[in-house]
């Protein structure tokens, strides 16, 4: 065998080591600050504190034993122990997912999405949950929700062999954590004063950088989920900056037939939402099809945020099954007809034996399956948070913030 072979691609390694990167600038500060600037002033540093720490707790725990069960075994549902604190990696070892790039760079990448698919949650039940909750439920849910849903869709499990395509994580990480969002906003219940006291973003402008972060990071979300640099890497890149485009573009125009007057906010969550819709397809469809799917997805998620939160009664603080769960659930289910060669998509990994019909269905069904697991296992992680350290803050400490009454500390120190 040539030696060359079986040695990393320098471009395809510089590459993932720098989608790492931008993953990781889409959680800190990308996402603390998006969710910071909707949370009322007296909680914007509780945010801040549950995003960092929770990417310092999944970050950990996946170098311990998440990414082993996660992308070792053959498992329907979960992978084995081999790789059970990172043994048997060294820095000659390649990925067997991407083999042209070391392991250590395969398992940092992975990492971040796990991380930032549990800091997402934290938006459904923000200003009112304590911190110890929060801890609690992020260990379980990220062991039994996205551990087996990373293995079965990405890691050769129950979902790859169905063939369901997932590109960088519609279901695996929007639809997942959109459930576990709403589940929680149930759980914890809603705010105090919610529906009859205004409770408005403290900062725009901290939502727009966190917004501006967070587009500019998911280009190693999408492209990253290439695992290399090459031509399927622009594609996914290309067709991030369309949907988002378009969806800005239809979510205000949504905001204007309603309202007569385009927001910020709404500006920055309707690109959130497009990004969120292309991610399982980002390198299956053309960027027509990208296109298409932005401007879809915007309305949709638009209604999501409003009508159908009111018939859900779920305060859902900053909108995360709105945006996040049903815009993955539009973005996946549309994959399977987006994808089609005859569209401009690429057909998936078998483009000529591509059937929409067929890839529309095995869509659905990863769907339900995400809608259902990650559902169970939140409302079983909510319940032992609710029993082992209560789910609530008192209602004082909600009254006067989080930041004080949890963390002793404010996010702004204003001298008299």
């Amino acid at each position: 065998m040539n030696p060359a072979a079986i040695l990393p691609d320098s471009g395809d390694t510089a590459w993932m080591l720098t989608a790492t990167l931008l993953v990781i600038l889409m959680t800190l500060p990308g996402l603390a600050l998006f969710y910071g600037g909707l949370a009322r002033s007296k909680n914007m540093l509780s945010i801040l504190v549950q995003v960092f720490t929770i990417f310092a707790l999944i970050s950990l725990l996946w170098g311990l034993y998440g990414y082993s069960l996660s992308f070792s075994g053959t498992g329907l549902f979960f992978g084995d122990f081999a790789r059970l604190g990172l043994r048997g990696i060294t820095p000659d070892t390649l990925s067997g997912v991407l083999p042209t790039v070391p392991e250590y760079v395969f398992v940092a990448f992975q990492g971040t999405f796990a991380a930032i698919t549990v800091a997402l949650i934290v938006g459904a039940f923000a200003e009112r949950i304590r911190f110890s909750a929060v801890l609690l439920f992020s260990i379980l849910w990220f062991s039994f929700s996205y551990i087996p849903l990373a293995h079965m869709v990405w890691g050769g499990g129950l979902l790859a062999e169905d063939g369901a395509l997932d590109f960088a994580g519609g279901t695996v990480v929007h639809i997942n954590a959109g459930v576990a969002a709403l589940a929680g906003a149930w759980f914890v219940g809603p705010r105090i004063g919610y529906g009859k006291e205004a409770m408005m973003p403290h900062s725009l402008t901290l939502t727009m950088v966190g917004a501006s972060l967070l587009w500019v990071g998911w280009f190693g979300f999408n492209a990253g989920s290439a695992g290399a640099a090459s031509g399927l890497a622009g594609l996914a890149f290309i067709n991030t900056v369309l949907a988002a485009a378009a969806a800005t573009l239809a979510w205000l125009g949504g905001e204007c037939l309603q309202k007569h007057k385009p927001s910020m906010l709404g500006a920055a969550t309707g690109a959130v939402t497009g990004l969120v819709a292309i991610t399982p397809a980002a390198g299956f469809v053309g960027p027509l099809g990208a296109i298409l799917l932005g401007a879809l997805a915007s309305p949709i998620c638009l209604w999501g945020v409003s009508g159908l939160k009111r018939l859900l009664k779920a305060d859902d603080a900053f909108d995360v099954f709105g945006v996040h769960g049903l815009g993955g659930m539009v973005g996946a289910i549309l994959t399977g007809i987006l994808a089609a060669p005859a569209l401009g998509g690429t057909g998936g990994p078998n483009p000529d034996t591509f059937s929409m019909g067929h890839q529309v269905w095995v869509q659905c069904k990863s769907v339900l399956i995400t809608l259902v697991w990650s559902g169970a296992v939140a409302c079983l992680a909510y319940w032992a948070a609710a029993r082992l350290t209560g789910l609530r803050v008192p209602e004082d400490d909600e009254r006067r913030g989080l930041d004080i009454g949890s963390h002793g500390e404010s996010a702004y120190n204003i001298q008299a």
